[in-house]
């Protein structure tokens, strides 16, 4: 089996890579079976040399190899034919700019495995980055609310060399009395909840978040049954929850009211109600000042988030009297940290975290001759959409 980890090509070139060098030494330790062959790269977290070093090829083509790991999707003129390729596709939602590439895959015979979709019998997603999403993200919101108030000055993430030096920043500010939301359960509320608790500040629950005053900076986890409340329903029903989202309503204002940063990590989808309206930032009502808006998802959970921003440029603002975009740091304005790709500001350290993944759930599914946790997360193969996608059929015509 020769396996090949592809160059990222997506712009702004994304620095994370499936495996590390020591990983890749220990999967052909492991499996005698496999060979890997590294695609050179100008922009990786870890340098050709750094792969060359601990004896792993390094090539210009993968040309040769049967299964390609990248991260990000490729673009269509890269894909190799009738190869098979693990990436994160963004097509499951129909994301219109990567059309052209899914018919791509079709018309080359690609089998296409997506990260998004390895989901275990319980639904729960085998791995990701979004535990890292949630530290960086995190940290970032806690930049920009030192910044905003002239408290203290925090060193960008991608600045840091790694999650140690980060962190370390973090510990040596003086976080005031503040007050943050955490929204979500998934892996990027993990994330923030790692980072918080390492920071040493106080975690409440959310009755002692509305209820008690504290002198000190708390936090507090707001999971789906804090959120949101059915008109009719008495009890909490996960399972209803799940089925019928638009019957819902949110009930986050309360919280907002208290808080001063929001570190919004909810997987939200379209049927999902919005956490606020955009006419509850107006400025007679107490409102967080600073959104770290992990989730990303354009006028979603986070109504106000209008536009992804970039590593170089990670903020935005909203004005609350004009109910506008406006600069960040400016006189009304929240401002809202919505960078996309996260992780990619401490990419050695969220790669090695993702190669584990892959080297313990992944790798063994692929010496199986018929793994079902492969099979659901195929999009594409022999030319077709598979049964579990066929939704997508309009969307590749």
């Amino acid at each position: 089996m020769r396996i090949g980890i592809s160059r990222e090509r997506k712009s702004p070139p994304d620095n994370r890579v499936a495996f590390t060098p020591i990983q890749c030494v220990a999967l052909q330790q492991r499996y005698p079976q496999i060979q890997i062959l590294v695609e050179s790269s100008p922009d990786r977290c870890f340098s050709d040399d750094q792969y060359k070093e601990v004896g792993i090829k390094v090539a210009d083509s993968l040309q040769d190899c049967d299964i390609i790991f990248n991260i990000k999707e490729i673009p269509k003129q890269y894909l190799i034919p009738d190869k098979t390729y693990f990436f994160f596709s963004h097509t499951i939602k129909k994301q219109p700019y990567n059309q052209a590439m899914l018919k791509d895959i079709l018309a080359k015979n690609i089998k296409l495995i997506d990260y998004e979709v390895l989901r275990w019998e319980s639904g729960q997603r085998v791995l990701g980055f979004g535990r890292y999403a949630g530290v960086v993200g995190t940290y970032n919101g806690l930049l920009v609310y030192g910044k905003k108030h002239k408290l203290f000055h925090l060193k960008p993430a991608h600045q840091c060399a790694n999650y140690a030096e980060m962190l370390t920043q973090a510990l040596m500010a003086k976080i005031p009395p503040i007050r943050i939301a955490v929204t979500g359960g998934g892996r990027v509320a993990q994330g923030a909840l790692d980072m918080l608790r390492a920071l040493r500040i106080r975690e409440v629950t959310p009755n002692q978040y509305l209820h008690i005053q504290y002198n000190e900076p708390v936090f507090v986890q707001l999971n789906s049954p804090d959120l949101y409340v059915h008109p009719t329903l008495t009890h909490w029903d996960t399972k209803h929850f799940y089925q019928h989202h638009q019957e819902y309503h949110s009930q986050f204002m309360p919280y907002a009211h208290k808080t001063d940063l929001l570190v919004n990590g909810i997987y939200w989808t379209n049927d999902l109600p919005q956490l606020f309206k955009p006419e509850n930032t107006l400025p007679n009502e107490a409102f967080p000042e600073v959104i770290a808006d992990i989730s990303c998802d354009i006028h979603g959970s986070v109504p106000i988030t209008y536009e992804a921003t970039s590593i170089a440029n990670p903020v935005i603002g909203w004005n609350r009297i004009s109910q506008q975009p406006c600069s960040a740091y400016t006189e009304n304005s929240i401002d809202i940290m919505a960078v996309g790709n996260l992780p990619n500001e401490l990419p050695k350290d969220a790669s090695e975290e993702f190669g584990e993944m892959l080297m313990q759930h992944i790798i063994p599914e692929l010496m199986e001759s018929n793994s079902k946790l492969l099979q659901h997360a195929t999009i594409a193969e022999n030319g077709n959409l598979t049964a579990d996608f066929q939704y997508l059929s309009d969307y590749v015509q």
